[in-house]
């Protein structure tokens, strides 16, 4: 008989399986128009990892991820426009180019905590759409009117439309996420993370570099959302400054709240909160379907104070209890 760690870690691969079956089909079972908005779950699922694992683990408040988001995407258009660079390589020099604006931006951060580092990132979402049509730099962004993108097709001769291959593209950068993810959290580096998060004192007395960890948790958790970024670009085939605004920013931290603090896969669960809940309460009233989308984020609040991820694990939980 096995015991029951390794009965658990041999249910969660079989799930884990079974999801990627299902994920891995879907595209072909739905509509382009349903297509596109899982891809658009695939990519927000990578913007709130990032977000996750700099507020969730390490404990650093963010309300400025937008601008990451924003820089990822205009860099990965920019250089398909302009410098037809491939791309793959395109969203991945977003990337890079947002692991080093965060590292930038978490050093001078350091000497800010709590609601002093939330507001630094306010300032920063609200600031990079206006920086974004400045005449000066209207050659590369466009200004106020943006980038407009062609949408790949699949390679190889792969009967895949152009939706589908997007969809599988932006999969496997999600699936990359989450790997690099968990073995981050796992690992030393990942302890050390979260030690900051529960106790800076006590973490500092143990000889952990807070300097050092912060600073790489905002260049990674940049990182991971400018990827997203890129590929919303591609996604969407349009960049520009007004779709930036502050509300994206606030819409991750929604998303990995109600998804559920300190969980990858409560990445996941925000995303399909925020890309299918919004419309929902547009169907529901026309009239304040804000309103409505406040109500259900309230009974979320209210029902699942650990997230939807937190909900789910505790009901297993308790379901193997009672077996």
């Amino acid at each position: 008989m096995p015991t029951k760690p390794v009965a658990r870690l041999t249910d969660q691969r079989v799930v884990i399986i079974v999801l990627l079956v299902l994920a891995c089909a879907l595209p072909f079972v739905v509509s382009n128009y349903r297509v596109f908005q899982f891809t658009m779950v695939l990519i927000t699922s990578i913007a709130l990892l990032g977000l996750n694992l700099l507020t969730g683990f390490n404990g650093q408040i963010s309300l400025g991820h937008g601008a990451f988001y924003a820089v990822g995407a205009y860099t990965s258009a920019i250089l398909i426009d302009q410098f037809s660079l491939p791309y793959p390589l395109a969203v991945l020099a977003g990337g890079v180019v947002c692991y080093v604006c965060g590292w930038l931006f978490g050093r001078p951060a350091l000497r800010l905590e709590g609601i002093y580092l939330a507001l630094a990132t306010f300032a920063l979402g609200v600031c990079l759409p206006q920086i974004l049509k400045y005449k000066g730099i209207e050659h590369w962004t466009g200004g106020v009117q943006g980038i407009t993108l062609i949408k790949p097709d699949a390679p190889f001769g792969l009967p895949l439309s152009a939706d589908q291959w997007l969809y599988f593209f932006s999969l496997a950068f999600l699936l990359a996420s989450f790997w690099m993810a968990h073995n981050l959290v796992r690992s030393h580096t990942g302890r050390a993370i979260v030690a900051i998060r529960d106790n800076p004192l006590a973490a500092a007395a143990m000889g952990i570099d807070l300097a050092r960890y912060k600073t790489t948790t905002f260049g990674v958790s940049a990182m991971l959302t400018g990827v997203a970024g890129g590929l919303s670009a591609l996604t969407i085939q349009f960049v520009a400054p007004d779709s930036f605004q502050f509300l994206l920013s606030a819409g991750f931290l929604v998303g990995i709240v109600v998804g559920g603090l300190a969980s990858l896969s409560g990445a996941v669960f925000g995303a399909i909160f925020l890309q299918f809940v919004p419309n929902v309460a547009d169907q529901i009233s026309k009239a304040a379907p804000w309103a409505v989308y406040g109500v259900v984020m309230i009974a979320f609040a209210y029902l699942m104070p650990e997230g939807i991820a937190g909900y789910i694990r505790k009901a297993v939980a308790t379901a193997r209890n009672k077996a």
